[in-house]
């Protein structure tokens, strides 16, 4: 079977659809940049995935729950950062503490916002700064953001299956929402879309749903990388 690699066309047959993702699952790898940074209980291992041209800033994007087999390479986060580095950023993935090459042991988030904080001051001190994660990482992100918010603006922020549900997600400062993205899907069986609802309701933050889609999006990354991309616009 021979498969046309150009943009994604609704329609297209399932089997080469998952060969243009596995391409380009390939293609991020292939260009990817691995290093290790000092974090604050060891070394954390880092991918580093640059734009063409000229980058905008960094976006450093955080994986979900350590325990069950999050890591850098989870395709919704590859997926953030494919949407990312196409926007022109910079997309920083690394792997919290205990996971890979990353040194330590789970934290239940207390240390795992750390990390990122590590890895944020290693990646862009200064510049413009974007913040993204999915599911354990979209909440240990809204408390990153809420530690940095005070001493540097965010640029962007992006939380995709927030687990509302099983920690306390920081709220996301008013004016902050309009650079905010939260996206969730309608059918998530491992976060229910309305835990994510009655977090953001309080705060009158807009969630953006995805009808049928699951925690992983399965069958519909395409679509969650175009609701990143227009956030980014």
């Amino acid at each position: 079977m021979i498969c046309d690699f150009g943009p994604y066309v609704a329609g297209v047959s399932s089997s080469c659809f998952y060969s243009k993702l596995k391409f380009f699952h390939t293609l991020m790898n292939v260009h990817t940049q691995k290093i290790s940074i000092a974090g604050p209980v060891g070394a954390l291992e880092v991918a580093l995935d640059a734009p063409t041209g000229t980058s905008r800033g960094v976006a450093v994007i955080a994986h979900p729950h350590p325990l069950f087999g999050g890591t850098l390479d989870n395709k919704v986060v590859q997926t953030m950062a494919r949407a990312f580095t196409q926007a022109g950023w910079t997309a920083v993935r690394f792997n919290f503490r205990g996971v890979g090459a990353s040194e330590g042991v789970y934290d239940e988030g207390r240390g795992e916002v750390e990390d990122m904080l590590a890895v944020v001051q290693h990646a862009a001190p200064t510049g413009e700064l974007a913040l993204a994660g999915f599911s354990f990482g979209a909440f240990v992100t809204s408390h990153v953001f809420a530690r940095l918010l005070a001493k540097r603006p965010v640029a962007k922020l992006v939380l995709v299956g927030t687990a509302a549900s099983r920690f306390a997600v920081a709220p996301i400062a008013e004016a902050a929402h309009e650079q905010t993205l939260v996206v969730h899907g309608e059918l998530d069986d491992t976060v229910p879309l309305q835990a994510v609802l009655d977090w953001a309701r309080p705060q009158l933050l807009p969630v953006t749903v995805v009808p049928g889609g699951g925690h992983f999006f399965h069958g519909q990354l395409p679509l969650l990388k175009s609701l990143v991309a227009r956030h980014l616009r």
